[in-house]
């Protein structure tokens, strides 16, 4: 598995800016928009849950987990995204991730951060 197949994150010209940080050097922040958030619920079929599972006895990464929890995360983070570009945001500050298994039947994932407007100093 390549770099570009486990990693995510924006491009270098998006246009709505997402950090984890709570300010941009540079950057004062004219409007506080809220709280905004991408959800996702992903399942994996049962050929691969088989193959994790032996995988997983004799140890080492499992990669086809890795890949699809990373196209659930960008999922989730494109999701934030738009809903931040919606209601007009510039930025989203203090962006993060919760994880958790959804009633067992998959893995739930939520970006959240809070979207705002920007000013250049």
């Amino acid at each position: 598995m390549g770099i570009e197949e486990y990693g995510g994150g924006q491009g270098p010209q998006a246009d709505v800016l997402v950090v984890t940080t709570n300010d941009v050097p540079g950057y004062r922040v004219r409007e506080v928009i809220g709280e905004v958030f991408g959800l996702t619920v992903r399942s994996r079929h049962l050929g691969s849950q088989i193959g994790a599972g032996l995988k997983s006895m004799v140890g080492g990464e499992l990669k086809g987990l890795t890949k699809t929890l990373v196209q659930t995360r960008n999922q989730a983070m494109d999701r934030l995204v738009d809903q931040a570009r919606a209601r007009g945001a510039n930025a989203v500050l203090a962006f993060r991730f919760d994880v958790t298994e959804a009633a067992g039947a998959g893995t739930e994932v939520c970006a959240y951060g809070t979207a705002v407007i920007l000013d250049k100093e």
